[in-house]
Formats: C-alpha cells, structure tokens, sequence
C-alpha cells in the first residue's frame, strides 16, 4: 500500500485520465447503441496508465489509480447517455443531438451522481464493506503493475483485430456479413436461429461470464424459439394489421416483425417488475447505508481526518448540489413553459436521483459496474416520473414524454457515475489513496465525456441510424434500451402499447425472481437476475449467442487453469486478467472503427462508400468469429494462470 503523500493528482494523471475518458466513452456508446450493454474499463485503463507513465519516467500506484478512476468515468457517462437521450431521437423530439443539451444533462447528471455517492463510502466500503468486484480487480493490476508491457501488446493486438473484423462487415468493406442467420417454416411453426459476427460481443461475454451469458441467451431463447413461434402459429389472426404486414414475408421478416410489434414486449414487463423488485428487495439496505453514511458525513467535520479516510466536505457538497440543480430547474422550465412543473421536475430528480444512486451503488458493489442494471432503475424513474407529470399535464400532453425522458436521463447519469464512483474508490481503498482526489477526479472524467457525446452521436445517427430499422438504415444501431424508454413514456402519454404483453412480461419476471430466490435460499453459485433475463427477453436472439459463446469461453479458461466455483476470487480475477485484456482490446477496437468508418459514410452521404463489392458469405464471417475465439482462448490459457499471474508485493 503506498502513502498517501505519494503524488496522486498530477496534472499528467489529469490528462492522460481526461483523453482516456473520452476515447472509452465513445467506445461504450457505440457498443451501448449496437448491443445494449457497455463494459466497466476501469481495468485497460490502467494497464495504459501504467504502460504511457512508464514512458514519461514511471509513475506511483497512487497516480495510476488516479488515471484509471476518470477513465472510468466513460463507461459509466455512456451508459447513462446512450440508455436515454436517444430516446427524444426516436420519439422525432429531435432532428439530431443537441450539443448543449446533452452537454447539460450527462455533464451535471454526472456530478450529481459523484455528489450522492460520496456519503455512501464509508457505510459501503468502510464499515459494511461489499465485495465491489471490479475495484478488487482493479486494485490488484495496480499492485502487479511491475511489468505493464504484456498487457499493452495483449490490448494492441485484440484492439488492432477487432478494427480489422470491423473494418471488413456490412459497414465498412463489405466482405463478410454481420450475421449468419438460419430460418424457415416448418407447418405452421416459424424457427430462427442466428448469431452476429462481432468480436466485440464475444468480448463482452468473456467478461460477464457464463452464468450472465446463459440467462441472457435464455431470455432471447424464450422469445425467439418459443413465444414468437406460438404467436405466429395461434393468435397472429387477432392482429390483422400485423397478419397483412408480414403475409408472403420470410421467415426471418415475419419472426422479426412480431418481434419488434409484440414479443419485445415481454421484456418490458420483466423489466418493470424486476425494477420494482430490485428497490424492495433492497430497502432495508438501502435505509441503512444512507443513514450511516449521513452520520458518518456529520461526525467528519469535527474530527482529525485521516488522508485516506477524508471525502469531500459535506457543507462544500451541499453548496455544489444546489449549484448544479439550478441549471437543471432551467433546463425542465424550458421544456414545459411552468415554473411549478419544472421544479416539480426538479424535486423528483433529486429524489429519484440520491435513491437510485444508492441502488446502483449497492448493486456495483454486489455484482459489478458491468452487471448494474442501471436500465432497470431508469424504467423505475421514468415510470414514476411520468405518474406524478400526468396528474399535472394530463394523460394527453404532448410534452409529458419528453418532460419523462429528461428526467430519466439525470437520473441514469447520477446512477451509472454513482456506482462506478464506489468502485473506483474500493480500489483506492485497498491501494491507500485518497477518496476526495479520486471524487474530484471522477467528476472531472465525467464532465470531460459529457463534452463529446452529442458529436459522437451525431456521426452514428448520420451514418448507421439510431433506432428501429429503415428504409435508409435497415441495419441501424438499435438502442434497445432507449427505445425502451420511448415506448414507455409515449405510452403512458395517450399512447397505445400492447399490454397484454407487457402483462404476460410481468409475470415471466415474477416467476424468475422466484426462481432467483429459490437459488439463493439454497445457497447456489448459478443465479437469474430478472434484469438480466429480460434483456435477453428484450433483444434480438443473434445479439445474445455470441454473448453466451464469450461466457462458455470463459468458463472453459478456468477450468483449464484449475478453478472451480469455489475458488477464490483473486485467483479467479488473476486467471481471467489476459482475457479481460484481450476481451476489452476486441471491443475498443471494433467500436472505435465503427465510429472511424462513419466519418466517410457521413461526408459522402453514401452507406457502400467503403464497399469492396465482394461479399464472402457468413461461412466466412462464422470462421473469423471462431478464429478470434481461439486466440481469446489461446491469450488466455497461456498468459494466465493462478500460479503465473501473482501479483507483485
């Protein structure tokens, strides 16, 4: 543990912390936006801080940490921009992103969601300490940081293959598909079955892992193989709208026409009700850590304070909370035209926001910063949100949507910075920094990545479209989750949704939140988050197999590499670290050269420009997806290793 005399806030920590953030926060939208979940980056961050400090003359554990706390801060200002704001995109609210307005809500959605974390340290870290996986992680690289060197090649080389792979789909050269698809009718049943191509999710699977990675795939399972079938085989003619729109269509059309109309649906209501459970089943927590943490905020100022122990002062929190809640009074006034119902707005922001970052806190504590079902606890807030606004603008109010998703989106930033604060500042804890630096380094990271969403975002929706498919985009980056949002507050707002879906939605997340406690009760390893499976529910089954493919591959390396279920959880970080390396390299690669070949799609306003007019086939793309799986596998089993991955003391 170094001292906490050591150098942490330099300014060259600073900046490397600040570029990081905005390259890793461009990385996450593109992977939100296409596969609806972003990946914590605390860990490449840094493996490059050390390797890029080491150049410049070597740096102490305690600025490293430093760097990889604001580069973290772009996974989480992603979640919290690209789960939301798309939403007034899709609902036609706005031609395109509007650089201010993003600027304002993900820029002060974050800060505020540093603000409210910091009483929550001390209860969650300190005295009632959860595990907070991904800090543990984090906190262990930066011990073993002696040799950064193998894990900058390992990050270069799955970066540089991932833009490759990325650079030869239907986006860019052209040469392999992005997915290989298989379906037919077989009577009057209709089957699919697919996989996309994309390294990146396979990526992504390796760092969830395989429990995530099956009841993810099962969700998608559930819709694809069972419920679309069923539907299209019994109750199709009592929609004849839908019957007429996918009569003479293949099966592949017709299965994802009752998908995108109904099916999806279904994970709407799962996600409801496992956002309701989620805050129940916490509430005693909950109450009990915001208390401790208040208390312990109180009892602070009076007292000699530790550095390793010493927050930001309370009375200074409180003076920028209402500096930072002011704008966004303005900002809702400038939505409704109502005093009253902007600071409405305001209140249930604030509420919503503390409470959620809390939950999300707790729940990155629990599970990871990966894991957080940051979506869940929008939904919650949307909902409520649009409950108390409806009772003040009525049920057909045009604006109530738009009023709904603006609150929604602070809160999704305060929530998704929330938790990856404490993260961050678990791993802190266990290397001996200092918290407040780490918090005024994360608010910096998160404003820094605020500055750059709209732009990215703009070049996205220009080259690829944002939302449901297209005429001009019929391959568009689905927004799964703020698409969600849109469909939830347009309808609530007069709008028309199939709630009878939604309906049976609910129930199939009851009975896996049953399913869930029965595990838990017996003590099981294997668990259902209900948030979990209704994302797999909610998204397209060829998302979801390579994700389930990347968690087998990673259950395969550990037991190559000895472990079991029961194995520590250090030695099972320190097996997995070259293929979370190699993992996070395949999914910075890819996303980055997604957003790089947008660039000439949008300036020659041509989708093909980059068009090779070969096409190779998805045999072609399903033997480079393998391809890629084996030297994950390969970087895996032989860079790690409990025995050969210790860290230095």
């Amino acid at each position: 543990m170094a001292s906490p005399a050591t150098p942490q806030l330099t300014f060259r920590a600073v900046l490397l912390a600040v570029v990081l953030a905005v390259i890793l926060s461009a990385a996450n939208a593109y992977l939100g936006l296409f596969a609806g979940l972003t990946i914590a980056t605390a860990i490449p961050a840094a493996v490059v801080s050390m390797g890029v400090l080491r150049l410049l003359g070597g740096g102490s554990i305690l600025e490293n940490n430093i760097v990889q706390t604001g580069a973290s801060a772009g996974s989480s200002i992603a979640a919290g921009v690209i789960f939301t704001i798309p939403a007034l995109i899709i609902m036609g609210v706005w031609p395109d992103f509007k650089y201010w307005w993003v600027v304002g809500i993900a820029g002060l959605g974050g800060l505020l969601g540093v603000l409210f974390s910091v009483p929550l340290r001390r209860s969650m870290i300190v005295e009632e300490p959860l595990p907070f996986p991904e800090g543990k992680a984090a906190a262990e690289v930066l011990k073993a940081g002696e040799n950064p060197g193998p894990g900058l090649k390992i990050l270069g080389v799955a970066g540089g293959l991932g833009a490759l792979v990325k650079l030869a789909a239907e986006s860019g050269l052209r040469l392999i598909p992005d997915n290989a698809v298989a379906s037919g009718f077989i009577g009057k049943y209709l089957g699919y079955m697919g996989t996309n191509l994309s390294p990146a999710l396979l990526g992504v699977g390796y760092i969830v892992g395989l429990n995530i990675g099956i009841v993810v795939v099962s969700g998608s399972i559930l819709s694809w193989q069972f419920a679309i079938p069923i539907y299209h085989a019994f109750f199709l003619n009592s929609d004849p709208a839908l019957a007429a729109q996918i009569a003479g269509a293949s099966a592949a059309d017709a299965g994802g026409a009752i998908w995108s109309a109904k099916i999806r649906y279904l994970g709407v209501g799962a996600m409801l009700i496992g956002g309701i459970w989620t805050l129940f089943s916490l509430r005693n927590s909950l109450a009990s850590g915001i208390k401790s943490g208040l208390a312990a905020a109180r009892k602070g100022g009076g007292l000699a304070v530790a550095e390793t122990e010493r927050d930001l002062p309370m009375k200074w929190m409180l003076v920028a909370l209402a500096v930072f809640v002011i704008p966004l009074w303005m900002l809702y006034h400038a939505i409704v035209q109502s005093w009253g119902v902007s600071l409405t707005m305001t209140i249930i922001m604030i509420v919503a926001g503390f409470l959620f970052v809390s939950v999300s806190a707790y729940l990155a504590g629990l599970v990871g910063s990966s894991n957080n079902p940051v979506s869940g606890i929008t939904i919650a807030t949307i909902l409520f949100a649009s409950l108390v606004l409806m009772l003040l603008l009525g049920r057909d109010s045009s604006i109530g949507p738009v009023a709904a998703i603006m609150i929604g989106a602070v809160v999704c930033c305060a929530a998704a910075v929330g938790g990856d604060n404490l993260q961050d500042l678990k791993a802190g804890y266990i290397v001996g920094a200092t918290p407040w630096k780490q918090q005024l380094m994360l608010g910096i990271g998160a404003f820094s990545c605020a500055l750059i969403m709209a732009p990215v975002l703009n070049l996205l929706a220009q080259a690829y479209g944002i939302g449901p498919p297209t005429a001009e985009h019929p391959n568009s980056l689905s927004a799964p989750q703020a698409t969600l949002m849109a469909s939830v507050a347009k309808g609530l707002f007069g709008g028309k949704l199939p709630w009878d879906m939604i309906g049976i939605g609910a129930v199939i997340g009851a009975l896996v939140i049953a399913l869930d406690e029965w595990l838990k009760s017996r003590k099981a390893h294997f668990r259902v988050p209900v948030l979990a499976a209704a994302i797999g529910i909610y998204l397209p089954l060829e998302l979801m197999v390579p994700i389930f493919l990347g968690g087998l591959l990673a259950y395969i390396v550990e037991r190559r590499h000895g472990l079991s279920i029961d194995s520590d959880e250090a030695d099972r970080d320190r097996a997995h670290r070259p293929g979370t390396l190699f993992a996070a390299g395949l999914i910075t690669g890819e996303a980055l050269t997604g957003i790089a070949i947008a660039i000439p799609i949008v300036w020659s306003g041509r989708a093909d420009v980059l068009s090779l007019g070969t096409h190779l086939g998805p045999w072609v793309g399903l033997a480079v997806l393998a391809f890629v799986a084996w030297l994950l596998f390969r970087t895996s089993v032989r860079g790690g290793g409990v025995d050969s991955a210790k860290p230095a003391p």
